[in-house]
């Protein structure tokens, strides 16, 4: 009898533990480490992306999650928070924020319903679209993809709206998937397929740095509207709200607009929906 006390008494007693640990909350967590666990890609720049020669990451949401992570040590009362950052790819990006590898997811992430089955997100961070990248004689709009080959960046929101418009269509084109958006790239520089899809943002920099004897061109077509934001683990909406409270006021006080111009070049300015987003998705206090 006393052994069955003595083990159910500890059962309760790590469980209790257990309870504990879940309860309490990324904002705990940060307080307790000194430290906020940042998600990025190495290859979707300019919003997160790693050069060989940096230490850490760059790129404009990468930035974002920066002076996020400056306005968190402020709300939390701490001089300053350690930023630690987690790689990661398009496949095990959502992996990291449930398997509470990190923090903050902060890339080129589209926020869905589907995926807010998974993770929850913040206020939308910038809107973007998908298009395509092809050769000055390639195929102008979709209809002209028919009996070709065409790239996409494998586990994207822009995969599953390719393949959708190409069933709709009823056309005939094979969809080859890419590991990286340069490998998509590169692949329609040598021919080996006619167009690559991807976010407008992400392959207008790819081409901005692309040798100009490249020839290559950005379609004017849209596949789909991309609205970006911030990924965190769902159920935790204290952490939600302390990031949302910080990207309000990041917009609020036109700071987005020194991190746009720092990640994009001071000859590069928001366009009007950009400048809309910021002002209408600022929550006030």
């Amino acid at each position: 009898m006393a052994i069955k006390k003595l083990a159910g008494t500890t059962m309760l007693a790590l469980g209790t533990l257990w309870q504990g640990s879940v309860l309490a909350g990324t904002l705990d967590e940060v307080r307790a480490n000194g430290a906020l666990r940042i998600a990025y890609r190495e290859d979707a720049p300019p919003f997160s992306y790693k050069t060989d020669d940096a230490a850490a990451p760059a790129g404009f949401i990468v930035d974002i999650c920066r002076a996020v992570a400056d306005g968190l040590a402020r709300q939390l009362g701490l001089a300053a928070l350690n930023k630690l950052y987690v790689p990661v790819t398009s496949v095990t990006r959502f992996d990291a924020i449930t398997d509470n590898k990190a923090d903050l997811l902060c890339e080129a992430t589209t926020q869905t319903l589907k995926r807010r089955e998974t993770i929850s997100f913040s206020i939308a961070t910038f809107v973007d679209g998908a298009s395509f990248v092809i050769q000055p004689s390639g195929p102008k709009d979709v209809k002209s993809l028919d009996g070709r080959k065409v790239g996409v960046l494998a586990g994207t929101t822009t995969e599953g709206d390719l393949r959708r418009t190409l069933a709709a269509a009823r056309l005939n084109t094979e969809v080859v998937l890419a590991k990286t958006h340069q490998e998509g790239f590169d692949g329609v520089a040598r021919g080996d397929i006619a167009a690559y899809f991807g976010d407008r943002g992400i392959l207008t920099f790819l081409l901005m740095k692309a040798k100009a004897e490249n020839g290559l061109l950005l379609a004017d077509a849209y596949l789909s509207i991309e609205p970006y934001a911030l990924g965190l683990r769902r159920g935790d909406e204290d952490f939600r709200l302390a990031v949302d409270r910080e990207l309000s006021r990041i917009y609020r006080s036109g700071e987005i607009v020194k991190i746009f111009s720092a990640a994009f070049g001071p000859m590069v300015q928001p366009s009007p929906v950009l400048q809309g987003l910021y002002a209408t998705a600022a929550l006030p206090q």
